[in-house]
């Protein structure tokens, strides 16, 4: 992630308005590119498929893939963020449906999946903002350490290795992954 440096203050409902919006938060009314490299993109579509698999069977509530926007920041009303793999449960959504711009509530689990050009710092930051505006449970997925920091607002965060198991704990109750299985990409047959 990276700060576009302009003049231009920009508000929530003027980035939904950009051709470009999909590419970009706010972050302190600048827009703040998001880089994600194709690695990370293709573990996070894994993540996301497990994920929507387990939710649909059991009803639990909506998985939203990459680019899905937020705007639930008390501190920062007109900040939007965009994990790459979000939850909210069934009954947070007004009419259970999602709305039409950003999502003004925040998801019960974040998903942010490292990319190559991201900082350490504007990774932390996020998941600082994620847990101040309530979300129960983050996982910060590193595709080169092949590990995943596990994050709650209550405490200090985990980090599994490839050969431990992420779990959903009470945000996901029953689910359940092995590590090095998020890491896994196709082989061509031979």
């Amino acid at each position: 992630m990276s700060t576009v440096t302009t003049d231009i203050q920009y508000n929530p409902e003027e980035l939904l308005a950009r051709p470009d919006a999909d590419a970009y938060e706010l972050v302190g009314g600048g827009l703040v590119e998001r880089k994600m490299g194709a690695k990370s993109s293709y573990i996070a579509g894994q993540i996301h498929h497990r994920m929507e698999e387990f939710c649909r069977s059991r009803h639990l509530g909506w998985v939203f893939p990459e680019g899905t926007s937020f705007q639930c920041f008390p501190d920062d009303p007109g900040q939007v963020r965009r994990a790459d793999v979000s939850f909210i449960r069934f009954g947070r959504l007004p009419r259970e449906q999602p709305p039409e711009g950003h999502i003004r509530i925040a998801p019960d689990l974040a998903v942010e999946v490292v990319s190559p050009h991201d900082l350490a710092y504007d990774v932390d930051s996020k998941v600082e903002d994620y847990l101040q505006a309530g979300v129960r449970l983050v996982w910060v997925v590193n595709p080169v350490s092949r590990t995943v920091r596990v994050h709650h607002p209550d405490g200090p965060g985990a980090t599994l290795r490839a050969d431990g198991e992420l779990t959903g704990g009470d945000v996901l109750p029953g689910f359940r992954c092995p590590i090095r299985d998020l890491f896994i990409l196709p082989q061509p047959a031979s």
